[in-house]
């Protein structure tokens, strides 16, 4: 028997419907994702997003058909045929009905203004939580509704990000970034525990701090343990290292960039523009 559905004002074949409306991956979010930026054709950390990408699907039960091998060489060709200096890389995942289906795409990445790395961001306190126990906040996964209504209730009132928290009151991440802060010459960001992704910038951080013998603590903290920060930051593969100034309508440092989120900031630009590859 033909197999129809409706898809936007037409009855269509299932196969010829432009999305794979029945899968569980549109159904369900059963998908995976990983968003990277291309420097001068290369991505730095590329292999740290593959492990992460390699070791979600192991948790969610999605089976990866591509060796790492494979998939770099597919990666480096689509950013290749990219004539931009700067591109979002993005690769997807989801689960078909009988495999799981794979997109790879690049496009032009509009880097944040020099001007935006010296004022910094402004984040909101969001009004969701974020379920530390939940299997989700683990992976980068595309079930993420919560998040993106959180970061669009952000973004409606002004602000740049928002800031999660979780049940038990302790910080867990941004919508899309890690957070750190400095207290005493110390860097301090939430542990996994929190509720927060292992985010590949968040281990270059982690790189840098050994580099610069530099104390990271993991751990719990709360609102006041921010707002008594010398600095803040945060992080993504995209803008990189992105001061936090702002929290609500409380300045961190007087609302100052901090003398080391700078340097990080030089840093984590060095590696792009050397664009290791790693």
């Amino acid at each position: 028997m033909r197999e129809t559905v409706f898809f936007n004002g037409e009855f269509l074949d299932v196969k010829d419907a432009k999305i794979p409306v029945v899968s569980p991956g549109f159904l369900y979010g059963w998908g995976l994702f990983e968003t990277m930026r291309s420097c001068n054709g290369k991505i730095i950390y590329l292999d740290q997003h593959l492990k992460r990408l390699k070791n979600s699907c192991v948790l969610i039960n999605l089976k990866l058909t591509y060796s790492t091998v494979k998939l770099k060489e597919i990666i480096r060709k689509v950013v290749l045929t990219n004539a931009s200096k700067e591109a979002l890389v993005k690769l997807i995942l989801w689960k078909s009905k009988l495999s799981t289906e794979i997109a790879i795409l690049a496009k032009k990445y509009e880097v944040y203004p020099e001007q935006k790395y010296k004022k910094g961001f402004k984040v909101k306190v969001s009004s969701f939580t974020q379920n530390r126990d939940f299997l989700v906040s683990r992976v980068k996964t595309t079930s993420r509704l919560m998040l993106e209504l959180a970061f669009q209730e952000a973004l409606a009132g002004g602000f740049d990000e928002a800031l999660l928290f979780n049940s038990s009151g302790c910080i867990a991440e941004g919508t899309r970034s890690n957070i750190f802060f400095v207290k005493n010459k110390t860097i301090f960001t939430p542990s996994l525990d929190c509720g927060c992704l292992n985010g590949v910038t968040r281990k270059v951080i982690f790189d840098f701090a050994q580099e610069e013998k530099v104390k990271i603590t993991e751990g719990k903290f709360n609102l006041q343990d921010l707002y008594n920060a010398d600095e803040a930051f945060l992080t993504n593969s995209l803008m990189g290292v992105m001061p936090l100034v702002t929290v609500e309508n409380y300045k961190i440092a007087k609302g100052k960039r901090g003398m080391l989120t700078k340097y990080f900031i030089e840093k984590y630009n060095y590696l792009l523009e050397g664009a290791s590859g790693k």
